[in-house]
């Protein structure tokens, strides 16, 4: 026979599962889903700690600050649209190539992100510029900073588009916003004089702004050449050289040392 006692603990434990479950779906509604992991986490958990009310809500607000956070780095990785992922750890240094890893560490502060300095990264193609440029760009946003990854040659076709369309003017803004801007294969095709007045523009927006990382298999001393226009590259190479940071690589392609190294185990 169930005692009154027995009947109020069953009571209890069923108002208890709803106002549980009640409070999950609040949270759920509120987009609060750090908090609703952390708290189904812990009604879920046959181990309870021994927490005070206010560890409790400490380990709510955490959870809940670390859900924000994540899926806020991912969506800025999104939208930087990077070509592939890449990441400072697991870069070589075991190849000689020119890459100083005290250099690169000193990057990876992202002080000259800080600082409004722009960063060139020449060398032969496969040295590794793209990758090492692509892992800056997951660095920073992974601290909070808005980045986009562009093939140069493409977004001077893709704003020459929003030219025609009277769309370039909203472009070149988003541009101008990001925090990081990376230039990746740059004077790989000549500039013709629209997309020399686009550079000019890209680079005005942003001179001692906002940082820019450019990659080119070409040294920083014939880009001149490249742009082509006296007036027009001038007026670029004034605003980007003269406060940059460079890293210079040499060497075989990383690629074709790969490949060669798989053929010998085939």
């Amino acid at each position: 026979m169930e005692t009154s006692g027995a009947r109020n603990i069953t009571s209890n434990n069923k108002k208890q599962l709803e106002m549980n479950n009640e409070t999950l779906e609040k949270m759920k509604q509120l987009r609060l889903f750090g908090m609703y992991d952390a708290f189904r986490t812990n009604l879920e958990s046959s181990v309870k700690e021994s927490l005070t009310t206010d560890q409790f809500i400490s380990v709510l607000v955490a959870s809940e600050w670390d859900d924000r956070r994540n899926r806020s780095v991912e969506r800025t990785i999104r939208t930087a649209a990077f070509r592939y992922k890449a990441s400072l750890e697991h870069i070589d240094y075991s190849i000689e190539r020119g890459l100083d890893r005290n250099q690169v560490h000193r990057l990876a502060a992202l002080d000259f992100i800080k600082e409004h300095k722009d960063l060139f990264i020449t060398g032969s193609t496969g040295t590794g510029k793209s990758y090492l440029a692509t892992a800056l760009g997951y660095q920073a946003c992974q601290n909070g900073y808005k980045v986009l990854y562009v093939n140069t040659a493409k977004l001077m076709g893709q704003l020459k588009l929003a030219k025609a369309k009277g769309t370039i003017l909203a472009e070149l803004k988003k541009i101008e916003r990001v925090d990081l801007l990376i230039l990746d294969d740059f004077g790989l095709q000549p500039f013709d004089p629209q997309s020399r007045v686009t550079l000019l523009d890209i680079i005005e927006d942003r001179h001692q702004k906002r940082s820019t990382i450019v990659t080119s298999q070409i040294p920083v001393k014939e880009w001149y050449d490249i742009i082509g226009e006296k007036t027009i590259a001038d007026a670029v190479l004034d605003r980007i050289v003269h406060h940059s940071i460079r890293v210079e690589l040499f060497g075989e392609s990383m690629r074709r040392r790969n490949s060669k190294i798989e053929n010998v185990f085939l």
